[in-house]
């Protein structure tokens, strides 16, 4: 009985995949028409306020999906609150491909350092160029249009790995977002991500099925004063997340990617 319960289980969890990134698939594609036409139509700060709601609604829609069919479990602890807290530059460990996905959920005015790739996206990015997301690929025009975000009030999100987490509980941070908070003269405030499992992670395949239920808590790191020594910030802020993430990380090891 027990191997029988078990089986259906694992029978669930392929559906429960397979009905997440559906839904994703759903979510983008429903909004990628509207993007595209009323991008190039609407004055610009018009287009990116209505950008930026569309992606904050759509996602907390996404995000309840997970919970009710698909077994996912959620703790954003205080993360509601930078809201209205002015301008900062959040900055997060990257576990998984969902990352962003629950903090620009939170936050309705949040504009993202993506990477060149997703904004070319034929899913993703006609939506992250309505909301203005900030391309990687030029670095000088990265921190000039940071500083234009955050100088308008918005919360500007950055993962200080770059990529998603190779080594756990971090890879090594580089000095973006110390660069970008020292110009533009906002704290930083540092996000802490755990999952019970590492699913969409580096060294996870896309279509190997979650070990669920898959539970997710964002807390609170320490806060920053704006960077003057872009080096000696980006050390501490290196050991603040590793310290933080090391102490209270999953215990299961990173699955090894399959064979290609």
């Amino acid at each position: 009985m027990k191997s029988l319960c078990t089986r259906i289980w694992r029978v669930y969890e392929a559906v429960a995949m397979c009905l997440g990134l559906g839904a994703l698939a759903v979510v983008c594609l429903t909004w990628l028409p509207f993007a595209m036409v009323l991008n190039p139509l609407l004055p610009q700060r018009l287009a990116q306020r209505i950008g930026r709601y569309a992606i904050f609604t759509g996602l907390r829609i996404y995000l309840l999906f997970l919970r009710v069919f698909c077994a996912c479990r959620f703790d954003f602890g205080e993360l509601d609150r930078l809201r209205d807290g002015g301008p900062v530059v959040v900055v997060a460990n990257h576990p998984s491909l969902l990352d962003a996905v629950l903090i620009l959920s939170r936050l309705p005015n949040a504009v993202c350092v993506m990477k060149a790739s997703i904004l070319d996206n034929i899913l993703f990015g006609a939506a992250a160029r309505m909301a203005r997301y900030i391309r990687n690929d030029a670095p000088f025009k990265m921190i000039r249009d940071a500083r234009k975000e955050l100088a308008d009030g918005a919360q500007l999100v950055i993962f200080p790995e770059g990529s998603r987490t190779r080594l756990f509980p971090l890879d090594r941070c580089m000095p973006t977002a110390g660069l970008i908070a020292g110009r533009a003269k906002v704290p930083v405030q540092a996000l802490l991500i755990e999952f019970s499992t590492p699913y969409l992670g580096k060294a996870w395949p896309l279509a190997r099925p979650p070990s669920l239920p898959l539970s997710c808590r964002i807390r609170f790191g320490r806060r920053f004063s704006p960077p003057t020594d872009v080096s000696a910030f980006t050390a501490e802020l290196e050991a603040h997340l590793r310290a933080e993430l090391g102490a209270t990380e999953a215990a299961e090891p990173a699955p090894q990617p399959a064979s290609a």
